[in-house]
């Protein structure tokens, strides 16, 4: 594996942009090659430590007559594995990194194996595994799968979204051929789903569907339970081992609006279970307090700012005191800003992730227009903070600060944490604040609070 792989692999497994990745990747080089320059130790939980080590001088060979040539001492770069590492070479080779497919007539996907040896892997694969855990974080933006223990964690994200193309043997040819994710709907449309979808959606120029809308299974999109059903089994293969599954759902509105929050619970719970797993549902917000807060004994205010809500849970000592969740959040703001630039809410949602700085002044009139409905998301869930624990009943007596963690891809902009904090002191809190951050990996705090549920449980 290059540079140029390693770039690949980031950005496949996070499901951030190539060039984000890119500098994600860049920045780790840097600082590793810096840290060694001046001769420190790096140590990395679940890999190893890095170090310097003298090199002493030598020879090359002689070749065909050649004198040999010296080699002057030096210093090489030497990886003293850990225990762990050397366990998960010896034993396990990371069972995330072949995508699954549907067992399904109906659903055709790029690089489908054979039935045989798909049911040969399927029974290797959960004789590895069998009980284990898993935490799956179901955002209307991304799917992220959370797998291993808790200092040793695996994430794997899909996109949530799918385009539709039309259909041709020629077109679904290619699509195998480049291992594109795709099923067939009737012999009319393709549909592509997860990651490659938003790929095809800026090279057609065209806008994502999506299976969910505002945190929940989207009910004017007809197709959105078979598209999630598929992009959920590229990242879950099928179980008769009953492992443990937390999976996440939002907390109920707090504006009151009508959801279909339960309809949308069962569906999930009963996929889940039908492909074997032990699954039972986490509030989202608790799932961020569950991934941050153990230093806390899981005492705080957890605040996962997704794609289509913003979800809020208090907990005190890991039992939820207050939940509720905002239909405002990442895709409010995209809609929003593609309405009053007349922009794609897509291109929108890239500018975003890539280039926005809340912290400085706005260089465009697409910037412009995201500093204005941030504000008024961090606004209003502010708003919604302040108001429910107001009206909540038994407040437990807190004995001392707590900390507010937020998380979720709309807290990934660099100054969002500052006008939060802003806004939260503006007009005084009615609890006392011991910190306020974002999450270590805002993308995956959900996933992995999912997954500390689970190994609880198991």
């Amino acid at each position: 594996m290059n540079k140029k792989d390693l770039i690949e692999e980031a950005a496949r497994r996070t499901g951030l942009a190539r060039r984000a990745a890119r500098r994600g990747v860049d920045a780790t080089l840097s600082v590793i090659k810096g840290q060694l320059g001046s001769d420190d130790c790096i140590y990395i939980r679940g890999l190893g430590r890095l170090y310097l080590k003298p090199k002493r001088s030598g020879f090359l060979p002689a070749a065909r007559g050649t004198p040999p040539k010296p080699i002057p001492a030096g210093k090489a770069v030497k990886l003293k594995a850990s225990r762990q590492a050397v366990a998960s070479l010896n034993t396990d080779k990371d069972r995330f990194l072949t995508p699954h497919t549907l067992d399904t007539s109906e659903n055709n996907f790029g690089g489908k194996m054979e039935k045989k040896n798909e049911k040969e892997n399927e029974k290797t694969e959960a004789a590895k595994n069998e009980g284990s855990a898993l935490g799956l974080d179901v955002g209307t933006s991304r799917l992220v799968l959370a797998s291993g223990q808790a200092d040793n964690v695996k994430t794997r994200a899909e996109l949530n979204a799918f385009i539709t193309v039309a259909y041709s043997k020629f077109t679904e040819n290619i699509l195998k051929q480049n291992k594109v994710s795709y099923q067939l709907n009737g012999d009319e449309r393709l549909q592509i789903f997860g990651n490659e979808a938003e790929r095809f959606a800026n090279f057609f120029n065209t806008e994502v569907r999506r299976p969910m809308f505002n945190g929940t299974l989207n009910p004017s999109e007809e197709y959105s339970l078979p598209v999630i059903q598929a992009i959920i089994h590229q990242l879950l293969r099928r179980t008769k081992s009953g492992e443990m599954l937390r999976f996440s759902v939002p907390g109920a509105p707090r504006d009151g609006t009508s959801t279909d929050l339960v309809y949308h619970e069962a569906m999930l719970r009963d996929l889940f279970n039908g492909m074997g797993y032990n699954s039972k549902s986490i509030n989202e917000g608790l799932a961020v307090v569950f991934a941050e807060m153990e230093q806390d004994n899981f005492s705080g205010i957890g605040i996962s700012c997704g794609g289509g809500m913003c979800n809020v849970c208090l907990a005190f000592m890991s039992i939820p005191v207050m939940t509720f969740s905002l239909a405002k959040a990442g895709d409010y703001i995209d809609r929003s800003v593609a309405s009053v630039t007349s922009e794609g809410a897509t291109r929108i949602r890239v500018i975003k992730e890539e280039s926005l700085d809340l912290s400085r002044p706005p260089q465009n009139k697409y910037e412009s227009a995201l500093h204005v409905y941030y504000d008024d998301v961090i606004v209003s869930l502010v708003e919604a903070l302040r108001s429910s624990l107001a009206e909540t009943k038994n407040m437990p007596r807190i004995d001392k600060p707590i900390p507010i963690v937020l998380a979720g891809g709309t807290a990934k902009p660099k100054g969002f944490l500052g006008k939060f904090s802003q806004a939260l002191k503006r007009d005084g809190f009615p609890l006392e604040i011991s910190e306020i951050r974002v999450a270590d990996d805002p993308l995956t705090a959900t996933a992995r609070g999912c997954l500390i549920a689970a190994l609880y449980d198991a």
